[in-house]
């Protein structure tokens, strides 16, 4: 590859524009989907196995894209990486604009199925695309600015579920009518943001040399598999450390998604969807300025965390960001009033902050230049498995130990964050270079 040239602040944010749509339809993934299979009748214990698309889709599709994306070079259609990630909000934007006219809870949860795979698409060369584009000074910046914009997109997707209601009234179809509004606005966020991160930014050209070495191994069916197999053979030992942390992590994670609405409505409005729909909708509208309220955190402290992870270490800024989370989770399901809830969820949204970003910059050092694709891909790998495993086990953990409450499902998940927390302290990291 080409020398790296540095970048301007205002370079790298052009560069990350793209995340802030994928985000965004990630934040109504979190927030929207949930609720709406409330809405169309899901039981609590149903939700996780419906939830299933996004760690299968992330498993099978990020690696493959990866593999696939370090042995591409179309000089017409981009590069390397941005015919890939342009692909995928495609098929993002069609699916969210088809999501609101789920009719069924069965219609709903296969364009989820869809919606996913094109945000998985779309997202694993994006962070490939910051550790080709950026030298080691300028990584944290890079990196924290997908963070930034991952605040920023889930923000909007958030209040959207707050504001739209008191906007949009009534009901369409099965589903109320600010539903439509919010995945619409979704899907033009998504494919116009990552048009105009691939308009400005241009990826840097392999040299003679790599596109002689593309050429010797041509993309075939098989070559994405055998890539990967032969990536997760040779990964370095600060890749199986971070599995561990993210294991704990990302279970936590999804418990919290599914059930935040939930247990929001049974502390704060003491009803469930079953109940009383229409106050359960007021805790959902709620709930999304809660969700929106921590991802602002995000992006407000994303180039923060960028600063103490540059002066000290990328593990110690990560371990302190995972104990705020957890005592976030912790004290969230016992409050009553709901304009405390803000602030116990201040601490996840430093958390989220960290999670982002952060970790990459533990790993990239030790990952070679030619093999960022299928590498980061394993690493989203690694976010996917315990969401699939969460998906096939919390179902019955919640009703066979959890009494089907989503206040004790938001305690199990700060209990696993501070597990999470803890392995941290046991990943051996490099020093991140200092602007």
């Amino acid at each position: 590859m080409s020398k790296k040239i540095p970048l301007s602040f205002w370079q790298i944010i052009n560069m990350n524009v793209g995340f802030f749509g994928i985000q965004y339809s990630f934040g109504l993934q979190q927030s929207a989907v949930n609720p709406i299979y409330d809405f169309l009748g899901a039981s609590p214990d149903e939700l996780p196995l419906l939830n299933l698309a996004g760690p299968l889709t992330g498993l099978i599709i990020q690696p493959i894209i990866g593999a696939l994306s370090d042995k591409t070079w179309l000089p017409k259609f981009g590069g390397r990486r941005k015919p890939y990630f342009f692909i995928g909000a495609m098929i993002c934007s069609i699916a969210l604009f088809l999501f609101p006219f789920s009719s069924s809870l069965w219609m709903a949860a296969g364009l989820l199925w869809i919606l996913d795979a094109g945000n998985n698409t779309a997202m694993e060369p994006y962070r490939a695309f910051i550790a080709d584009k950026l030298d080691d000074k300028q990584l944290a910046t890079g990196f924290q600015a997908q963070s930034f914009f991952t605040g920023l997109g889930q923000t909007l997707a958030n209040v959207s579920l707050f504001i739209f209601p008191l906007i949009f009234i009534g009901t369409t179809g099965k589903l109320p009518t600010w539903v439509f509004a919010s995945f619409f606005l979704g899907s033009v966020c998504s494919i116009s943001s990552v048009w105009w991160s691939s308009h400005t930014t241009k990826e840097i050209p392999p040299t003679d040399e790599e596109l002689a070495h593309l050429k010797q191994e041509p993309l075939n069916l098989i070559s994405p598999f055998t890539d990967i197999l032969k990536a997760v053979k040779n990964m370095p030992k600060v890749m199986w450390q971070l599995a561990l942390v993210y294991l704990f992590q990302w279970y936590a994670l999804f418990c919290y998604w599914q059930n935040s609405s939930k247990s929001i409505a049974l502390s704060v409005w003491n009803t469930t969807p079953q109940q009383n729909s229409k106050l359960y909708e007021e805790a959902v509208g709620w709930t999304g300025l809660v969700n929106g309220w921590y991802n602002v955190v995000t992006f407000l402290t994303a180039f923060a965390l960028a600063y103490f992870a540059r002066k000290f270490s990328p593990k110690y800024v990560h371990f302190a960001c995972l104990l705020l989370a957890a005592i976030g989770f912790l004290v969230f399901p016992h409050i009553e009033n709901k304009y405390l809830l803000f602030v116990a969820i201040t601490g996840f949204g430093i958390g989220w902050a960290s999670m982002m970003g952060i970790p990459y910059l533990m790993v990239v050092s030790n990952i070679p230049k030619e093999r960022y694709g299928v590498y980061m891909g394993i690493i989203n790998m690694m976010i996917v498995i315990p969401m699939f495993i969460q998906t096939i086990t919390f179902g019955y953990i919640m009703k066979h130990f959890l009494n089907n409450d989503a206040r004790l499902a938001i305690t199990f998940a700060g209990i696993l964050l501070v597990f999470s927390a803890i392995f941290t302290l046991f990943i051996k990291t490099k020093k991140v270079v200092s602007e």
